[in-house]
């Protein structure tokens, strides 16, 4: 008989203040307690931290610190019946890889998680540093059949999510830079980018990826990112339960992206902006294109595009653009 790989994590798990008996465990599933034994002593080599003693069991001590796809199923408590996801160890960009599926087929929702990214990307190109030191690479693969037209405010909106669901989870206090970085005093912990393929006048494909920094240590940064990156364990001052986050995060962005197909986002995208909006009343210059416009930020409309005065008292409106914060003069 197989071991139920699935049924002895949760027990672990279901009993991480105590001990499980690798005895019962064995009686329970109908396996042999060697059977039970290599499967903690697997799961010893993926990661976890197991204390054992003679007569008692065994005794989850602490979680993998990466990703353990048995784990984030059992943790998993949104979960559309056909959603699925995939592990990799490295890939060149999960947003690619996860383009590439959907266009071989595969059915959605689904989503591509790896633990290094050799080509990682953010917006405008630029590459997104995806070593295998504790962050988050993950992309979102749908099939919307929305028009172009109402896709305009999708990465603000899950920015805001990804924001609210940092916060419920960890004491920190997060912010969100239009149109998609999350930061913390000015820092980068997170970043987003959404890529679509349209037909005719619709989104036939969407992918919605991004990187969270949860665990990298202060120390791993390459030199040019020191002072602008930080991860959530550095500003928490401890680790943080990666897989836990993690299967959170997948519920938070499917249960969105619901709330974005459906329109029901309109009722409380507002109040989220609000909430974690770090531009508003800043001077910013916003560069779209090769023009750059400064001005004040007011903050965004319904659609999510950025409503900046100018120096005239003008308000401008941007979908798009690159913002920079204005020092102020000293």
């Amino acid at each position: 008989m197989s071991i139920p790989e699935h049924a002895l994590l949760r027990a672990l798990l279901a009993r991480d203040a105590g001990w499980v008996s690798g005895e019962a465990l064995a009686d329970k599933f109908g396996v042999s307690r060697v059977a039970v034994w290599q499967y903690f002593d697997k799961l010893r080599a993926a990661g976890f931290t197991l204390e054992t003693q003679r007569a008692k069991g065994y005794r989850l001590v602490a979680p993998p610190p990466g990703l353990h796809a048995p784990l984030i199923e059992i943790l998993l408590k949104v979960r559309p019946r056909d959603f699925t996801f995939t592990v990799l160890d490295e890939i060149d960009s999960t947003n690619d890889e996860a383009a590439r599926q959907l266009a071989a087929g595969r059915a959605a929702p689904f989503a591509i998680l790896a633990r290094r990214q050799t080509q990682g990307r953010g917006r405008l190109g630029r590459a997104w540093h995806s070593e295998d030191n504790g962050n988050l690479y993950i992309s979102f693969a749908f099939r919307p059949q929305l028009e172009p037209a109402r896709m305009t405010p999708f990465t603000l909106w899950m920015g805001l999510n990804l924001c609210d669901l940092v916060a419920n989870f960890t004491t920190l206090t997060p912010g969100l830079k239009w149109p998609n970085d999350l930061l913390f005093d000015g820092r980068k912990a997170g970043g987003m980018l959404t890529e679509a393929r349209i037909d005719a006048d619709q989104i036939r494909d969407l992918v919605f990826g991004l990187g969270l920094n949860i665990n990298s240590p202060a120390a791993g940064w390459p030199s040019d990112l020191a002072r602008r990156a930080v991860s959530l364990s550095e500003l928490a001052v401890a680790p943080i339960d990666f897989n836990r986050l993690t299967a959170a995060l997948i519920g938070r962005v499917l249960l969105a992206y619901d709330k974005f197909v459906d329109g029901t986002h309109v009722e409380t995208f507002a109040d989220l902006w609000h909430r974690y909006d770090v531009l508003r009343g800043k001077t910013v210059t916003v560069l779209e294109g090769k023009n750059r416009h400064a001005g004040t930020v007011l903050g965004v409309d319904d659609d999510g595009a950025l409503l900046l005065r100018d120096e005239h008292g003008r308000t401008q409106r941007f979908r798009a653009g690159e913002v920079t914060l204005e020092k102020p003069a000293a």
